[in-house]
């Protein structure tokens, strides 16, 4: 009996495995949104990470988080780290590239409470009064959750989307106040 449950184990180990070397090695998260602002606008909040505590959500996970900044004031080489509670954890965002005012894409390196390095990039397109804003994030997919990918991809795709509809709602807040 013991024999007949450590092969059903080791099968289902091994299939799991298999079904894990399948699946992609990448991922890549990407939502758009319409703002209700001009592209100029928009760009100077994202381009200036000292900008970023009035937008972003990620800022108001710890009230004590500790940031530093350095690099250039804004755009290309900007750096921003954080350190904070296990909400917040630690991590390092720097400006990898800009084009004024439709792209900026970063560097974004999580270190804890787990490791990840990711890029994120945001592009906007000028319609009018208004601006479709993709923000995008991709990156490696570790070995360890490819197995539940499907599972793992669609929770990382909630947190996205509810980070994503509270970012919106403060970006397009700020927009009206700037």
């Amino acid at each position: 009996m013991l024999v007949t449950v450590a092969i059903v184990a080791g099968v289902l180990l091994v299939a799991l495995l298999g079904f894990a070397a399948t699946r992609p090695d990448k991922f890549r998260v990407e939502r758009t949104e319409t703002m209700l602002a001009p592209p100029d606008r928009i760009f100077d909040l994202v381009d200036d990470f000292h900008n970023w505590a009035s937008w972003s959500p990620f800022e108001k996970y710890d009230g004590a988080m500790k940031k530093t900044f350095s690099g250039a004031v804004r755009g290309k080489g900007a750096v921003y780290a954080w350190a904070g509670n296990s909400r917040a954890g630690e991590g390092r965002m720097e400006i990898l590239d800009t084009v004024p005012p439709s792209r900026i894409r970063i560097k974004l390196d999580f270190l804890k409470p787990f490791e990840g390095h990711n890029t994120s990039e945001f592009t906007l397109d000028g319609k009018g009064a208004s601006t479709a804003v993709t923000w995008a994030m991709s990156g490696p997919q570790p070995y360890r959750v490819r197995g539940g990918s499907r599972q793992y991809e669609g929770r990382r795709r909630k947190k996205y989307d509810r980070f994503q509809v509270k970012e919106q709602s403060n970006a397009n807040q700020r927009l009206s106040e700037f």
